[in-house]
């Protein structure tokens, strides 16, 4: 690639983002059908390709430690001493990440005897020399030292969340400083447990701060303690001299025997079948496709289906406008190449349609009984069974398609519309999900409609997947789909006398919430199908349904649940 065409480089904290992949998923660590935890895997190769698709740079590269990093260890024996045994995920996971990294022709640095820190402070000088602003890629606080208006930390959100990049302001006013260079007098005061470094006795954040806004260095500090009282005089002055180790230890180096060629560090294209061998050898099926998705090149083909426009972009797929209701001709299977999956409904690349017209409802219908699996969803006025009153219907077959029935308040004419969906709930061969199905199913029961055939319901599945951990639909959504999903809170308000009722919410609020969770659900039925399978735990999961009280699993409904 043309280097004027794009002049920010990115570099990336190997080991900083690799942790970070393994905690954000330790309550719920993934595991591959022989047992090997991948979570660090998963979650440092997730966050490199959201940042490739999302910022499509042309320079890029992954920086680890090498070995020692005896340039300190020289100064300070017990540098990092105190710190845990690496956990055996992260030990089993870097020579996976290399695999990858090598497959996507990204390139790995290090270098022996310096630490991650060194080496990327010494390209990011150099390469702002060359007229480029790098992005050190780290939620690691040290680097803020590093920052000018040439070089900043770009830190990636965390479920979902917005990224944040520090520049020269942000620094300033995080540590309220006057230059991001005072970072490493901040750390020689206050120190480093992390990292090991003592600083001075007695001073803490709190105290760091003030001594930087008075002294502006440990050296002025130090050379100014008739100003200082009490036993925090005596403290500062008998730690003075670690102090000033301390500042040597937290100082990044910037001239590490590494050199900055730009066209080493071009990002080239993957080679994509030995990216998948990896990805099939650790059972990341989805990754493959966002991966494909963050290079795939721009098509310029655009749909339009009523009054949405669809449209391919570098960015992704754009939708603009809204389906007030579902023509009675649409082409469904066209429907389907607008979806994928994205961080929050807002920057979700989706088609979420009501469909209020019994004529378009027929022909939903007649869509969904040709579907081997369909998610299916209900919304109420109360999660008590017996008082409860059905307000809509959603449904989704797709990841990022669905569709919201909206129901009316009087029930002979809920009836009615629920007999145009009989056919669908009464078919054996179709399997149906559901998240807490049996919630589902009572209510539909209570409307002379009965759920018959092949169920699955992805709570009870998480459950026998991961019995210790949590089981709500958003909190897996976040888990294991990076989403967040839109909050019932936000739409009716927080429990108490004053919560309102979903019924109240206007007709678009109910359909983006409603069939965002129907489509959530089945793309959380897409991961846990396969893995209950592979688990052997069909058999257990049959069982727990069968046991329900008026319940799916009667009559054999459930033998088909994992086709």
């Amino acid at each position: 690639m043309d280097a004027t065409q794009d002049k920010r480089l990115f570099l990336i904290d190997a080991y900083a983002m690799i942790f970070r992949g393994y905690y954000a998923l330790i309550r719920n660590p993934r595991l591959t059908s022989k047992g090997l935890d991948t979570s660090a895997i998963f979650g440092f190769t997730n966050s490199l390709i959201e940042l490739i698709r999302r910022e499509k740079p042309t320079h890029l590269a992954v920086v680890f430690d090498v070995g020692q990093a005896s340039v300190r260890t020289e100064d300070f024996s017990d540098y990092k001493a105190n710190r845990s045994e690496t956990p055996e995920a992260i030990k089993i996971a870097v020579p996976y990440i290399h695999r990858i990294l090598e497959a996507m022709h990204i390139p790995i640095l290090g270098v022996e005897g310096y630490e991650a820190d060194d080496v990327i402070g010494t390209i990011a000088c150099k390469a702002e020399k060359e007229g480029y602003t790098t992005y050190m890629v780290t939620p690691d606080k040290d680097f803020a030292q590093l920052v000018t208006d040439k070089i900043k930390i770009y830190k990636p959100g965390l479920k979902g969340g917005d990224i944040e990049i520090l520049g020269v302001e942000e620094v300033k006013a995080k540590y309220e400083i006057e230059d991001p260079k005072q970072v490493i007098d901040f750390l020689a005061m206050m120190g480093d447990a992390v990292d090991n470094i003592p600083g001075l006795e007695g001073v803490g954040e709190k105290t760091a701060m003030k001594f930087l806004k008075e002294f502006g260095s440990i050296e002025n500090l130090l050379a100014n303690t008739d100003k200082l009282k009490g036993k925090l005089k005596e403290k500062v002055e008998a730690s003075a001299e670690r102090g000033i180790l301390s500042k040597k230890l937290a100082t990044i180096i910037c001239d590490a025997p590494v050199e900055f060629h730009q066209e080493q560090y071009d990002l080239e294209t993957p080679d994509f079948e030995k990216v998948k061998e990896v990805f099939e050898e650790i059972e990341f099926r989805r990754l493959y496709e966002n991966l494909y998705r963050a290079f795939a090149p721009a098509p310029t083909e655009t749909i339009v289906v009523s009054e949405v426009e669809v449209k391919e972009t570098p960015s992704g797929t754009e939708i603009k406008g809204q389906v007030m209701q579902l023509d009675l001709f649409a082409n469904f299977e066209e429907l389907d190449q607008a979806t994928s999956t994205k961080s929050t409904i807002e920057h979700n690349d989706h088609l979420y349609q009501f469909i209020n017209n019994p004529k378009a409802q027929k022909k939903l219908v007649d869509n969904l009984l040709k579907q081997r699996v369909v998610c299916f969803d209900t919304e109420t006025t109360s999660l008590n069974e017996l008082e409860a009153e059905l307000v809509g219907m959603s449904f989704s077959y797709k990841k990022g398609l669905a569709y919201y029935i909206p129901l009316s308040e009087n029930r002979d004419e809920v009836l009615e519309t629920l007999e145009i969906f009989r056919p669908f709930f009464e078919k054996e061969d179709l399997l149906k999900v559901a998240h807490n199905l049996k919630f589902d199913y009572k209510i539909l029961k209570q409307y002379d409609i009965t759920v018959k055939g092949a169920m699955f319901d992805t709570m009870i599945a998480h459950y026998l997947l991961n019995p210790d951990g949590r089981h709500g639909m958003d909190y897996l959504s976040e888990v294991y789909l990076n989403y967040k999903p839109v909050s019932i809170e936000t739409i009716i308000g927080k429990k108490g006398k004053k919560q309102g009722n979903f019924r109240d919410a206007d007709l678009r609020t109910q359909t983006d919430y409603a069939a965002e969770d129907a489509d959530i659900t089945f793309q959380l039925y897409e991961l846990f199908a396969p893995q209950l399978k592979k688990r052997k735990s069909g058999r257990t999961f049959l069982q727990h349904r069968n046991a329900s009280d008026g319940g799916p699993g009667k009559n054999g409904a459930d033998r088909n649940f994992l086709r």
